[in-house]
Formats: C-alpha cells, sequence, structure tokens
C-alpha cells in the first residue's frame, strides 16, 4: 500500500510558541516575566477558551496583559508557562474556580468558548495556542494530589511539574496516544458510526487508543479487528494532530484491509460499513454525514479520496 501523504496540516497544529523548556527552571526569569505588562496570558475556564466574534463566525482568540489578568491570577487558579510568542512570554491561568469568569475581565472580552466548536475558524496559530493553554490546565488541575501516596502536589518548573510533599514523587503532564485510521480496501473504505456519535448520521474513521507494549501498527490492527473484524494488512503514517480534549494526541494512519466481512462490536459502534468513492464526494446523497473540516479524521478521508 502506497503511503498517502498529508495534504496540509491538521488543526491544533503549526503553534507559534517557542516553548523555551530551559526557563522554566529560571525563577529569575519567570518572576519577572509574572510582573512584565508585556506578557501575554491565556485564560482557561472549565476547559472553555476565551474568544471573541464566536457569534459573527470570526471568532479570535484572546490574549490578556499583565493588567488585564491581575484579577484571573488572584483568583489563585493554576498556571503555567507556555512559552514565547515573538519573544513575549506567554503563560496559561485557570479560572475554573469562579462561578462567572466575565467580571474578573477587563470589559467586552468575549466570552469562554468550547474550541472544538469553532477551531476550524481560527487562525492556526491561535487554536494551537489555545488547545496547548487547555492541555496544561487539564492536567495541572487534575494533578493536584500525589498518584503514590495522595498527598499534596507542589508545583515546579513554572507549572510542568508536580512535587508531592509527602513522598517526594515527581509528576509531569502526559499525553496519551491514540490511533485513528482510514482502512482502505480496493475503492472504498471503512467507516463507522460510535454510539458516542452527537451526529446520529456521521461515519468516521476508527480510533482507539495504544495499550502498554504496543506499537503504533499493531494497534491499528487490534482495534480494527476488535471493532470490525476486518484485518489489515499494511500500515503507512500519515500525520499526527494534538487533541488536547482533555490529553490526547492522534497518531493518523492509512491501512489495508485484507478482508470483506464486517463483524461489529456494538458496545463500541453502531454500525460500519464500506463506503466507495462516489459515496464518499456525495455523503448526504446517501444518507450519511463525513466527519469535522478540522479533524484528523477528515484529513485521512481527504487526502485518501485525492491519492
Amino acid at each position: 500500500m502506497l503511503a498517502i501523504p498529508a495534504q496540509r496540516a491538521n488543526a491544533y497544529t503549526g503553534s507559534p510558541l517557542d516553548r523555551a523548556g530551559k526557563l522554566r527552571d529560571d525563577p529569575a526569569f519567570i518572576e519577572a516575566a509574572l510582573a512584565d505588562d508585556a506578557t501575554l496570558f491565556v485564560p482557561v475556564w472549565r476547559a472553555r477558551n476565551l474568544m471573541r466574534g464566536v457569534e459573527e463566525g470570526r471568532p479570535e482568540a484572546v490574549l490578556l496583559s499583565r493588567p488585564g489578568a491581575e484579577a484571573v491570577r488572584m483568583a489563585g487558579g493554576p498556571w503555567a508557562f507556555l512559552g514565547l510568542w515573538e519573544k513575549r512570554p506567554v503563560f496559561a491561568v485557570d479560572c475554573s474556580t469562579a462561578d462567572d469568569p466575565l467580571p474578573l475581565l477587563p470589559p467586552e472580552m468575549g466570552a469562554f468558548t468550547d474550541l472544538r466548536a469553532v477551531a476550524g475558524l481560527l487562525p492556526p496559530g491561535e487554536a494551537s495556542v489555545l488547545a496547548h493553554a487547555r492541555g496544561m490546565m487539564h492536567w495541572r488541575v487534575k494533578h493536584r494530589f500525589c498518584g503514590v501516596c495522595g498527598g499534596v502536589c507542589d508545583a515546579r518548573s513554572a507549572g510542568h511539574a508536580m512535587v508531592c510533599t509527602a513522598c517526594g514523587a515527581q509528576h509531569f503532564p502526559r499525553t496519551d496516544p491514540a490511533v485513528i485510521m482510514l482502512v482502505v480496501r480496493g475503492d472504498a473504505c471503512l467507516l463507522g458510526h460510535s454510539r458516542r456519535f452527537p451526529n446520529s448520521v456521521m461515519y468516521s474513521t476508527l480510533a482507539g487508543f495504544v495499550e502498554p507494549g504496543e506499537s503504533f501498527e499493531e494497534a491499528v490492527r487490534r482495534e480494527v479487528m476488535e471493532e470490525t473484524g476486518v484485518e489489515v494488512g499494511d500500515v503507512t503514517y500519515h500525520s499526527s494532530q494534538p487533541w488536547p480534549f482533555p490529553s490526547s494526541i492522534m497518531i493518523g494512519f492509512h491501512a489495508e484491509g485484507l478482508s470483506d466481512d464486517i463483524t461489529l462490536d456494538d458496545e463500541e459502534l453502531q454500525d460500519a460499513r464500506w463506503f466507495t468513492r462516489d459515496q464518499i464526494r456525495d455523503p448526504s446523497s446517501h444518507g450519511f454525514s463525513l466527519p469535522r473540516a478540522d479533524s484528523i479524521a477528515r484529513r485521512l478521508i481527504e487526502d485518501w479520496m485525492s491519492a
């Protein structure tokens, strides 16, 4: 099976940030950056990002200067240094303890919005920075206590490490790898409809988490077999997409289908079918829809169609 190259970048990639990892452990730099009026802050409230222009269909990220972010920081939530944007320090700060975060902000600063709903409309760099902030704040909020002994953890390395005050164990941000694959056989591809999909007619590529001791290719073959009973041969890499919803990265593949018959795992999928290229070109007339344009699933399908 020939490799099918990615035709364009995935959403949430292309970050404009220099992550400047060495500066995380420079207390003098971090202290000065937090007090600098040129520093930018990315507020996160209950996994939502601050944007304006959403209702008009022209969303843009809202980053706060130090004076504008003062009330948000005083709310006492976790924060983390994300890096440098054109040499300006950028921090994520969580204000989820506030029932209504808008009074903490300067007037007319927009509203907190689910990033997934508008990512395809945001400039790529902005979507990446907002996703980065969301992922880091999710980790900080969920790892206040030690997974070894249950003790209280203190933040270190400008929010990129948590150290247990009882046993000294160190904890670092984690990203869970998940494979996502378009299985192709001849002129057809395999798509499934999950019971979890909010869209009742959407069919998408298969996906699943990588298990311990498993390669990506092995995970592709196992997941496809478990969910549909289809045997997979060659597996070729396509691209990856950060998916901090809450803490994953999607590793995309095209896979060679070696069998036709589908044996459905109805706990995972409500339906799975082989779709021809003609059906994919006009899904609405065939009674189904494709994944959102900002998803790696859609990119896998579109790049196969154009190959």
